[in-house]
């Protein structure tokens, strides 16, 4: 048995010291590389291009609502009491800039988190060659301004999923998540046939955009947030959408904010 004497020695027999020494040592490293996060302004690269943000956000709503009005210029309501929509149009198109997610790819993305997807699918292209060749430009900073908590991942069982949007049609993203082996016979990801069974509960999606301005408002100072009238137009937005819609919603907003070349 040796009897080395010092430092290194103690701590290795000592499982209390070695515990001690490894929260400080951890602790330093990672006030080092966090803290700077928050007052370094070109962290992120919207400080230096401003136009990979939406010029729009905060100033007209992502979906446009239209709702029927009576002669006396009042919301006109349906026998169940709810507003009577004329139209739905989205006043963003792909490649405008980072946004906030819609109401319905809010429910999608928190389906995404519900059913463990992040587990086996990362959203982060690193700047790789084989990667951006595979998968597209590399992931941006900014383009996870408005994601809490971020979906980058650190495992891909699966493909990366960081620019899969408007890459398949949603008729192929739907049959893929009833039965992935239909569309990609060789596929170990399991089937999510209750998606298209469950309905959306648009009065619940109001919390989260609620939630989601409390934390967009503490790590992103200056980014814009939902607008009460975005809020109110939430239930409408969902209103006979499924989980699978919703899925598919946010899967095909990935990676379409900026405008990239493959």
């Amino acid at each position: 048995m040796s009897d080395a004497k010092g430092f290194q020695p103690w701590m290795e027999r000592n499982i209390w010291g070695l515990l001690v020494v490894l929260a400080l040592v951890l602790s330093v490293g990672g006030i080092v590389e966090i803290v700077p996060l928050f007052y370094l302004k070109g962290t992120q690269e919207a400080s230096r291009f401003p136009e990979i943000v939406w010029d729009k956000a905060g100033k007209e709503p992502i979906v446009q609502v239209t709702y029927q009005r009576d002669e006396e210029g009042e919301i006109a309501r349906d026998e169940d009491g709810k507003p009577i929509v004329v139209e739905m149009k989205s006043n963003w198109v792909a490649g405008d800039g980072v946004r906030p997610y819609t109401a319905l790819e809010l429910a999608g993305r928190d389906i995404y988190q519900r059913e463990g997807c992040y587990l086996c699918h990362s959203q982060q292209v690193r700047p790789f060659r084989d990667e951006r060749e595979r998968y597209g430009h590399y992931s941006l900073a900014s383009e996870s301004m408005f994601d809490h908590p971020f979906q980058w991942g650190s495992k891909r069982t699966g493909p990366d999923l960081a620019r899969v949007g408007g890459r398949y049609s949603d008729d192929w993203h739907r049959v893929h998540l009833m039965n992935p082996r239909d569309v990609v016979p060789e596929s170990n990801m399991p089937a999510f046939p209750w998606l298209a069974k469950n309905m959306l509960d648009g009065n619940e999606i109001a919390k989260h955009m609620r939630a989601q301005n409390t934390l967009i408002k503490l790590t992103c100072n200056g980014c814009e947030t939902y607008t009460e009238e975005q809020i109110a137009a939430a239930p409408k937005e969902l209103e006979g959408k499924t989980e699978l819609d919703a899925l598919v919603a946010y899967l095909q907003n990935l990676g379409t904010a900026i405008k990239t070349k493959r």
